[in-house]
């Protein structure tokens, strides 16, 4: 959630008075994430989340929207977008498609626990069926298609080390055939960044939905492994929170070492594309890419069966 476009106090008062929360008390930017610039926003009828989407079509933004006003009423912790009279979710806002979500209590965890990565296991497995019948879903924006040709555009920017790894991990991910496993609406961005927890340890928010879209189901657990487990006891307990609700295929649990090398993959180029490409902004966060390079050269080189 990084800030690339400045919104003035008087000109957010006039776009928010449709919403008929009463007087903006203050807002300010919000330095975290990579896509959009976000904002907290206090008004008189309480604290929200304005964010400016830099990059979206806003027919996908109908969608990510939708999604979540539909996850909220399903009891999935996750920001439910305000509307106003008419319904609208988002406007325009300093030439930039903007909505104004509730803000969630909680915090960030830094170093979850095995009882962490089993509640998010359990709420990711909530959060896939209460989506599955989602109607017109968009495409993962960084499904395969995007990976290969992101991967294309990159090639000549990096190291020589980098573009061996890079172009051999493709050899290899073009020779997966992922279409028969289970499909539906993911997530595909659940880091820990992307999750809350209040002081009770309760599971209080699922946030960032800009990069869902309909793909295998097992490509969001390899994202949610990647980033959450550190060991064999939390992928073990991330799992078993996970098929207590929905039990994996025989197909998933053999795909499983290819699609964690998948995610992996996913989040090392859109680091690198930010790297080599990055956009101007009053607040940018720029995340490690070299981490996901370690990540990815770690399970090709010792590849992680599901826990049994």
């Amino acid at each position: 959630m990084s800030v690339y476009t400045t919104v003035g106090h008087d000109e957010l008062a006039a776009w928010l008075r449709p919403l008929g929360l009463g007087e903006l008390i203050s807002h300010a930017g919000i330095a975290a994430g990579m896509q959009n610039s976000n904002y907290f926003v206090t008004t008189a009828a309480g604290r929200y989340v304005l964010t400016l989407f830099e990059r979206i079509d806003p027919a996908a933004l109908d969608f990510y929207l939708a999604l979540m006003d539909r996850l909220a009423g399903q009891g999935i912790p996750c920001p439910q977008p305000l509307g106003d009279a008419q319904g609208q979710h988002w406007r325009r806002l300093a030439g930039k498609p903007a909505a104004l979500l509730s803000c969630l209590p909680g915090a960030v965890l830094e170093r979850p626990g095995p009882a962490h990565c089993r509640i998010l296991g359990d709420m990711l497995a909530r959060l896939h069926l209460a989506a599955a019948d989602m109607p017109d879903p968009l495409p993962n924006p960084c499904g395969a298609a995007w990976r290969q040709s992101t991967a294309e555009t990159l090639l000549p920017l990096l190291l020589s080390t980098e573009r061996t790894l890079l172009s051999d991990e493709l050899a290899f991910q073009m020779a997966q055939d992922f279409s028969a496993l289970p499909r539906g609406v993911i997530h595909a961005d659940l880091f820990r960044d992307n999750v809350l927890w209040d002081d009770t340890g309760r599971l209080s928010g699922v946030l960032d939905f800009y990069f869902a879209g309909e793909d295998s189901l097992l490509f969001d657990l390899a994202v949610v492994a990647n980033d959450w487990c550190f060991n064999h006891a939390t992928l073990a307990e991330l799992l078993a929170g996970y098929q207590g609700r929905r039990t994996l295929s025989a197909a998933e649990v053999a795909a499983w070492p290819a699609m964690r090398r998948a995610a992996a993959l996913r989040f090392w180029l859109l680091r690198l594309e930010v790297r080599h490409r990055p956009r101007d902004g009053e607040v940018v966060t720029i995340k490690d890419p070299d981490h996901f390079a370690r990540l990815l050269q770690r399970l090709r080189l010792d590849p992680e069966a599901l826990p049994r």
